[in-house]
Protein backbone atom coordinates (compact mmCIF):
# COMPACT_ATOMS: atom_id res chain seq x y z
CA UNK A 1 0.00 0.00 0.00
CA UNK A 2 1.58 3.62 -1.02
CA UNK A 3 1.21 5.75 1.90
CA UNK A 4 -0.82 9.26 1.32
CA UNK A 5 -2.11 7.76 -1.65
CA UNK A 6 -4.92 10.42 -3.16
CA UNK A 7 -6.75 8.15 -5.37
CA UNK A 8 -7.14 5.68 -2.58
CA UNK A 9 -7.74 7.90 0.16
CA UNK A 10 -10.38 10.29 -1.76
CA UNK A 11 -12.36 7.57 -3.88
CA UNK A 12 -11.19 3.90 -3.87
CA UNK A 13 -11.99 1.83 -6.47
CA UNK A 14 -14.95 3.76 -7.18
CA UNK A 15 -15.30 6.04 -10.30
CA UNK A 16 -16.00 9.73 -9.94
CA UNK A 17 -19.65 9.19 -11.21
CA UNK A 18 -19.96 7.32 -7.61
CA UNK A 19 -20.29 10.48 -6.10
CA UNK A 20 -23.84 10.87 -7.65
CA UNK A 21 -25.15 8.02 -6.38
CA UNK A 22 -23.84 9.23 -2.97
CA UNK A 23 -25.56 12.30 -3.05
CA UNK A 24 -29.03 10.21 -4.20
CA UNK A 25 -28.69 7.85 -1.35
CA UNK A 26 -28.62 10.96 1.27
CA UNK A 27 -31.12 12.08 -0.33
CA UNK A 28 -32.91 9.38 -0.40
CA UNK A 29 -32.04 8.56 3.49
CA UNK A 30 -33.22 12.37 4.08
CA UNK A 31 -36.40 11.79 2.82
CA UNK A 32 -37.10 8.56 4.49
CA UNK A 33 -36.38 10.19 7.84
CA UNK A 34 -38.47 13.22 7.05
CA UNK A 35 -41.45 11.33 5.94
CA UNK A 36 -41.59 8.75 8.82
CA UNK A 37 -41.38 11.72 11.45
CA UNK A 38 -43.81 13.71 9.69
CA UNK A 39 -46.32 10.45 9.27
CA UNK A 40 -45.51 9.94 13.05
CA UNK A 41 -46.47 12.62 14.66
CA UNK A 42 -43.53 12.95 16.37
CA UNK A 43 -43.28 15.80 18.98
CA UNK A 44 -39.70 18.03 19.22
CA UNK A 45 -36.86 16.50 20.09
CA UNK A 46 -36.18 17.72 23.11
CA UNK A 47 -39.56 15.47 24.02
CA UNK A 48 -37.94 12.25 23.05
CA UNK A 49 -38.96 9.06 25.12
CA UNK A 50 -36.74 6.37 25.66
CA UNK A 51 -38.81 4.37 23.21
CA UNK A 52 -38.72 6.96 20.69
CA UNK A 53 -35.35 7.58 20.77
CA UNK A 54 -34.74 3.74 20.13
CA UNK A 55 -36.61 4.34 16.49
CA UNK A 56 -34.72 7.35 15.70
CA UNK A 57 -30.93 5.48 16.48
CA UNK A 58 -32.58 3.00 14.32
CA UNK A 59 -33.75 5.03 11.19
CA UNK A 60 -30.11 6.81 11.80
CA UNK A 61 -28.37 3.23 11.19
CA UNK A 62 -30.83 2.38 8.33
CA UNK A 63 -30.27 5.89 6.59
CA UNK A 64 -26.13 5.89 7.37
CA UNK A 65 -26.02 2.23 5.73
CA UNK A 66 -27.67 3.08 2.26
CA UNK A 67 -25.93 6.59 2.17
CA UNK A 68 -22.34 5.30 2.17
CA UNK A 69 -22.32 1.29 1.20
CA UNK A 70 -22.85 0.75 -2.54
CA UNK A 71 -23.61 -2.61 -2.10
CA UNK A 72 -26.80 -1.84 0.31
CA UNK A 73 -29.92 -1.56 -2.02
CA UNK A 74 -32.62 0.76 -1.34
CA UNK A 75 -35.66 -1.39 -1.53
CA UNK A 76 -34.68 -3.35 1.52
CA UNK A 77 -34.17 -0.22 3.83
CA UNK A 78 -37.64 1.08 2.37
CA UNK A 79 -38.92 -1.94 4.08
CA UNK A 80 -36.87 -1.16 7.22
CA UNK A 81 -38.87 2.21 7.37
CA UNK A 82 -42.32 0.76 7.07
CA UNK A 83 -41.64 -1.58 9.03
CA UNK A 84 -40.22 0.52 11.84
CA UNK A 85 -43.13 3.24 11.43
CA UNK A 86 -45.83 0.17 11.50
CA UNK A 87 -44.14 -0.53 14.90
CA UNK A 88 -44.34 2.60 16.21
CA UNK A 89 -48.20 3.35 15.34
CA UNK A 90 -48.98 -0.44 16.64
CA UNK A 91 -46.84 0.66 20.20
CA UNK A 92 -48.48 3.63 19.96
CA UNK A 93 -52.13 2.21 19.71
CA UNK A 94 -51.22 0.32 22.74
CA UNK A 95 -50.52 3.15 24.76
CA UNK A 96 -53.24 4.73 24.04
CA UNK A 97 -55.62 1.82 25.23
CA UNK A 98 -53.36 0.72 28.23
CA UNK A 99 -52.00 3.23 30.77
CA UNK A 100 -49.91 0.24 32.39
CA UNK A 101 -48.29 -0.90 28.82
CA UNK A 102 -47.59 3.02 28.41
CA UNK A 103 -46.21 3.57 31.50
CA UNK A 104 -43.51 0.30 31.34
CA UNK A 105 -42.74 1.60 26.92
CA UNK A 106 -42.22 5.24 28.44
CA UNK A 107 -41.95 5.18 32.06
CA UNK A 108 -43.28 7.49 34.29
CA UNK A 109 -42.92 11.15 36.08
CA UNK A 110 -41.01 10.73 39.20
CA UNK A 111 -41.67 13.29 42.07
CA UNK A 112 -38.04 14.23 42.96
CA UNK A 113 -38.27 17.82 45.62
CA UNK A 114 -41.66 17.86 47.40
CA UNK A 115 -41.83 20.83 49.81
CA UNK A 116 -38.19 21.50 49.70
CA UNK A 117 -36.72 18.32 50.45
CA UNK A 118 -36.02 15.18 48.22
CA UNK A 119 -37.82 12.21 47.88
CA UNK A 120 -35.48 9.86 49.11
CA UNK A 121 -37.37 6.49 47.02
CA UNK A 122 -36.70 8.67 43.98
CA UNK A 123 -32.82 9.53 44.69
CA UNK A 124 -32.39 5.75 45.40
CA UNK A 125 -34.42 4.61 42.11
CA UNK A 126 -32.74 7.26 39.94
CA UNK A 127 -29.42 7.19 41.12
CA UNK A 128 -29.09 10.79 39.84
CA UNK A 129 -25.88 12.86 39.73
CA UNK A 130 -26.52 15.97 42.34
CA UNK A 131 -24.03 18.19 40.87
CA UNK A 132 -26.19 17.73 37.00
CA UNK A 133 -29.79 17.83 39.02
CA UNK A 134 -28.33 21.45 40.90
CA UNK A 135 -27.28 22.85 37.36
CA UNK A 136 -30.73 21.98 36.07
CA UNK A 137 -32.22 23.89 38.94
CA UNK A 138 -29.67 27.00 38.94
CA UNK A 139 -30.45 27.21 35.11
CA UNK A 140 -34.64 27.49 36.10
CA UNK A 141 -33.48 30.23 38.86
CA UNK A 142 -33.67 28.09 42.07
CA UNK A 143 -31.08 28.90 44.88
CA UNK A 144 -32.05 26.80 47.25
CA UNK A 145 -34.46 23.39 47.81
CA UNK A 146 -36.52 25.33 49.75
CA UNK A 147 -38.14 27.25 47.17
CA UNK A 148 -39.38 24.64 45.36
CA UNK A 149 -42.88 23.10 46.13
CA UNK A 150 -42.42 20.43 43.61
CA UNK A 151 -39.89 19.39 41.42
CA UNK A 152 -40.76 16.16 38.69
CA UNK A 153 -38.38 14.29 36.32
CA UNK A 154 -40.48 14.40 32.77
CA UNK A 155 -40.30 11.11 30.59
CA UNK A 156 -38.34 12.70 28.48
CA UNK A 157 -35.71 13.75 30.81
CA UNK A 158 -36.69 17.43 31.74
CA UNK A 159 -37.32 18.94 34.89
CA UNK A 160 -40.60 20.71 35.83
CA UNK A 161 -40.11 23.15 38.87
CA UNK A 162 -43.45 24.19 40.73
CA UNK A 163 -42.37 27.11 43.49
CA UNK A 164 -43.30 28.36 46.84
CA UNK A 165 -44.81 31.80 47.13
CA UNK A 166 -42.56 34.23 48.66
CA UNK A 167 -44.34 33.46 51.71
CA UNK A 168 -43.75 29.92 51.78
CA UNK A 169 -40.38 29.37 51.44
CA UNK A 170 -38.60 27.62 53.60
CA UNK A 171 -34.96 27.13 54.48
CA UNK A 172 -33.19 24.54 51.79
CA UNK A 173 -30.22 22.99 50.90
CA UNK A 174 -28.45 25.61 48.65
CA UNK A 175 -27.51 23.89 44.79
CA UNK A 176 -24.94 26.36 44.52
CA UNK A 177 -21.26 24.87 43.35
CA UNK A 178 -19.34 23.18 45.69
CA UNK A 179 -17.19 25.98 46.55
CA UNK A 180 -20.35 28.18 46.80
CA UNK A 181 -21.98 25.26 49.71
CA UNK A 182 -19.16 24.50 52.08
CA UNK A 183 -20.23 21.22 54.02
CA UNK A 184 -19.28 19.89 57.55
CA UNK A 185 -19.51 16.89 59.65
CA UNK A 186 -19.41 19.30 62.87
CA UNK A 187 -20.81 22.35 62.72
CA UNK A 188 -19.03 25.60 63.54
CA UNK A 189 -21.51 27.76 64.66
CA UNK A 190 -25.23 27.53 65.56
CA UNK A 191 -28.05 27.93 62.89
CA UNK A 192 -30.21 25.77 60.58
CA UNK A 193 -28.39 23.94 58.72
CA UNK A 194 -29.31 21.08 55.77
CA UNK A 195 -28.85 17.79 55.39
CA UNK A 196 -26.81 17.49 51.97
CA UNK A 197 -28.28 14.44 50.95
CA UNK A 198 -31.85 14.69 50.99
CA UNK A 199 -31.78 18.60 52.10
CA UNK A 200 -33.97 18.02 55.27
CA UNK A 201 -33.52 21.67 57.48
CA UNK A 202 -32.53 20.86 61.12
CA UNK A 203 -30.98 23.17 63.68
CA UNK A 204 -27.80 22.45 64.84
CA UNK A 205 -25.48 24.15 67.81
CA UNK A 206 -21.74 24.99 67.70
CA UNK A 207 -19.59 22.12 67.40
CA UNK A 208 -22.62 19.70 67.22
CA UNK A 209 -21.94 16.65 65.19
CA UNK A 210 -25.51 14.59 64.45
CA UNK A 211 -26.46 12.22 61.28
CA UNK A 212 -29.68 13.48 59.71
CA UNK A 213 -32.69 12.01 61.01
CA UNK A 214 -34.21 11.65 58.10
CA UNK A 215 -31.70 9.89 56.15
CA UNK A 216 -28.84 9.47 58.65
CA UNK A 217 -26.43 11.36 56.33
CA UNK A 218 -23.76 12.89 58.62
CA UNK A 219 -22.76 15.90 56.22
CA UNK A 220 -24.48 19.32 56.55
CA UNK A 221 -24.80 22.49 54.96
CA UNK A 222 -26.18 25.94 56.00
CA UNK A 223 -29.68 25.98 55.14
CA UNK A 224 -30.47 29.30 52.75
CA UNK A 225 -33.68 31.14 52.77
CA UNK A 226 -33.39 33.88 50.34
CA UNK A 227 -36.42 34.33 48.01
CA UNK A 228 -36.08 33.61 43.84
CA UNK A 229 -34.86 36.44 42.22
CA UNK A 230 -36.95 35.53 38.84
Amino acid sequence: MTPFDWQRMLLDQFPPLFLAEVALRALFAFAAVFVFLKVSGRRGIRQLSVFELVIILTLGSAAGDVSFYEDVPLLPVAAVFITLLALYRLTVALMTKSHRFGGWVEGRPITIIRDGIYELRSLDQLQISADEFFMELRQQGVEHLGQVRLAILETDGEVSLYFHGPDEVRPGLSVLPPEHRPTFRQVPASGMYACTRCGFPHVLETGQEQPCPRCHNPHWARALTSLRSR
